[in-house]
């Protein structure tokens, strides 16, 4: 009997071992995504799904930064522009024409303390939230720092509204560096209502200096705004029929529909 047992449990075992693979999809496909690269001054083509089956949105934005009461703004701080250059790192993947740049951030405070400034997207001269696709695992950028004790901070938005701050390190080292920051499970990046926000979103980088810091010319640039990503996270059976258009409530199929049923009353 029991190498009877013994048998059917190498048969079962070998049985599942000579399933072919594709015979067990995964429902995951992790990608990364560039939000910016900062080298398109308000021209980024950033896709992102439409509103309908397979279609598509090209979102475009430019950057804006705003700072605290004691920011020296007698004497235009803060400053922002484009440069041109990028981390060592990435020139490896430059293409032949491309002329890569980063977004320069320059801030001067009037005196030491809880100072801090804020580098965040805009559309039409107003804030704007930069939404996420899928089920976002980490995001990452490269920032070059001045070696100041500042630390820097990734604000998002989740999909219930609530803004949440993520910590990236702070900025005293010299010359540019790689931060990535993981995004925690406990943040809900999908609405489970149809009404609700669609997205986790981007709301911005904070940076914060230490009280004790020196707050006079810093100068901090970034390159390379990306993400990793579940992409099928939000595909499920049917999804094509989350947004789906039912057109006017007076249409005329809704007229045949009310009429026929009070034709079939008076008949009775």
């Amino acid at each position: 009997m029991k190498k009877g047992v013994v048998v059917f449990t190498s048969f079962a075992f070998l049985l599942a071992f000579s399933i072919p693979a594709v015979a067990q999809p995964s429902s995951k496909a992790v990608e990364t995504k560039v939000i910016d690269n900062f080298d398109n001054v308000g021209s980024q083509d950033y896709q992102v799904p439409g509103k309908t089956v397979n279609s598509t949105e090209t979102l475009n934005w430019t950057w804006n930064v705003q700072a605290s009461h004691y920011i020296d703004s007698d004497k235009g701080f803060p400053k922002m522009n484009y440069f041109d250059g990028q981390p060592n790192s990435l020139k490896l993947f430059n293409k032949e024409g491309d002329a890569p740049k980063v977004l320069g951030v320059q801030t001067s405070f009037l005196r030491k303390g809880e100072n801090w400034f804020e580098v965040y997207p805009e559309v039409d001269g107003k804030p704007y939230e930069i939404p996420f696709v899928g089920t976002v695992t980490q995001i990452d950028f490269w920032v070059w720092g001045a070696n100041y004790l500042y630390f820097i901070d990734i604000l998002i938005r989740d999909a219930d509204g609530r803004v949440y701050t993520l910590p990236a390190g702070n900025l005293a080292f010299n010359g540019w560096r790689n931060l990535i920051v993981s995004v925690p499970s406990y943040i809900r990046q999908h609405s489970r209502l149809r009404s609700g926000p669609t997205a986790l979103t981007f709301v911005g980088f904070r940076v914060r200096t230490d009280p004790d810091e020196y707050v006079d010319n810093f100068n901090i640039f970034f390159d390379q705004l990306k993400f990793s990503t579940n992409a099928l996270s939000d595909v499920f059976d049917g999804y094509e029929l989350k947004n789906v258009d039912f057109g006017d409530s007076d249409s005329e199929g809704s007229t045949k529909s009310s009429g026929s049923s009070s034709s079939e009353g008076e008949a009775k």
